[in-house]
This record gives C-alpha cells, structure tokens and sequence, in this order.
C-alpha cells in the first residue's frame, strides 16, 4: 500500500531550515506543521503546498512523494 509523504525533514535540513523558523516565517502553528512534518495528516491544504513551494523555492512534485509502506 503506498502513502503519500511530504519531504519537509529532508528539504528543510537540506537547506539549513529550522521548524521553529518555518512557522515564524510563513506564521504556521507548530501543531498544524509537524502533522505535515511527521506524515500524520489526513488532507492536505493547498494553499499551504503553495506557500512552502515558495518558501522553499522547490516544485510541488519535489515537496511530495508517493512511497510504500
């Protein structure tokens, strides 16, 4: 069965990019961003999507992935 999983560990430490940072920036609360940092969330807001592309300067397909379990 696959999942769909957001790179945010791997982009965010790619780029020297704290959690803490993330949220003060794009005003996230944490709570709401480690749903999406840890897997755990059930839909996906897109307007968020939009912003950390943005933030992140990286595309859609670069932020999610398809993966097994």
């Amino acid at each position: 069965m696959k999942y769909l999983h957001m790179r945010l560990p791997e982009i965010l430490e790619e780029k020297g990019i704290s959690r803490a940072r993330l949220c003060k920036d794009l005003d996230l609360q944490r709570t709401n961003l480690n749903r999406y940092y840890r897997d755990n969330f059930q839909r996906i807001d897109s307007n968020l999507i939009v912003r950390l592309c943005e933030y992140l300067d990286c595309d859609v397909s670069d932020l999610l992935e398809l993966r097994e379990k």
